[in-house]
């Protein structure tokens, strides 16, 4: 019953993250003479090469084109015509330094007529350095071990059901090697820097955790001697609190003015 109600939250969480977190695909969709045809704008590119947008569109009298500018910067617009590749319409935006980002709007057109993708605003795209397998998927697993034996740990210390105290070990153990070891490093190849939280900068996904790993410190040393479960709901709940805000959301952002990395907000949707 306590892992049921564990792994519950914990996809919960995961599943609320990635609908939420403005680095994740952007989905919307537009309609063509009666056909809708959805998409997903891309918002977040990884490596050295340029980030392909590929919109697929079988109606062949379909052209398009996508405009960008550097964010956020009030540089002229660039706009680059799609080119057709049987059902596909192809474009790509071009690469920029870890942490560089680019705004752009998409449009398609038929018979003089404009369909575009975005309104008054436009969708942003950070780019970021090519994060070693190797290094991420440890990462993104003992993170996700993390949460679910944070939930489960709560849960029992809730009901003072016994070895909720081991369990906060554990979770302390792959909290702080997922977050405070692997983390670090994910970020250093991403954007060229370790730690962007305090009492560097303001990052807020470096900052959530080492908010939660304080957390779980103080639940497992209160716990040491004797049974004080309190303790370990509160890091439990801090946990969900910390995994509901979207990832990246105030993440590291290239200041294309001066070149460096400085602390950027990133809206949840599209930005004006």
């Amino acid at each position: 019953m306590f892992i049921l109600v564990a792994v519950m939250i914990t996809f919960g969480a995961v599943i609320y993250q990635r609908s939420t977190g403005p680095t994740y695909p952007k989905k919307v969709e537009t309609e063509i003479d009666g056909i809708t045809y959805p998409f997903q704008l891309t918002r977040s590119h990884g490596g050295t090469t340029d980030c392909p947008l590929v919109f697929l569109i079988n109606d062949q009298e379909v052209t398009g084109s996508v405009t960008y500018r550097k964010f956020p910067t009030t540089d002229e617009w660039t706009t680059v015509e799609m080119i057709r590749k049987g059902d596909e319409l192809t474009v790509s935006l071009p690469n920029q330094p870890p942490a560089g980002k680019l705004e752009y709007k998409v449009e398609f057109r038929k018979n003089e007529q404009v369909y575009p993708l975005h309104e008054t605003n436009a969708t942003v795209i950070r780019f970021k350095g090519d994060v070693p397998a190797y290094i991420l998927a440890p990462h993104v697993i003992l993170m996700f071990l993390a949460m679910f034996l944070s939930n489960l740990a709560g849960v029992m210390a809730f009901f003072r059901y016994g070895g909720y105290r081991r369990l906060a070990v554990w979770t302390l153990v792959l909290l702080g090697l997922g977050g405070m070891v692997l983390g670090p490093w994910v970020q250093w190849h991403a954007f060229g820097e370790a730690w962007a939280g305090i009492p560097f900068a303001w990052d807020l996904t470096d900052n959530k955790t080492l908010l939660a790993f304080v957390f779980w410190i103080l639940a497992v040393v209160m716990n040491r001697k004797k049974e004080q479960p309190g303790y370990i709901v509160v890091a439990s709940i801090v946990m969900i609190i910390i995994y509901s805000i979207p990832h990246s959301m105030y993440g590291s952002q290239l200041d294309p003015e001066t070149g460096k990395i400085i602390q950027g907000f990133i809206s949840l949707n599209l930005i004006p």
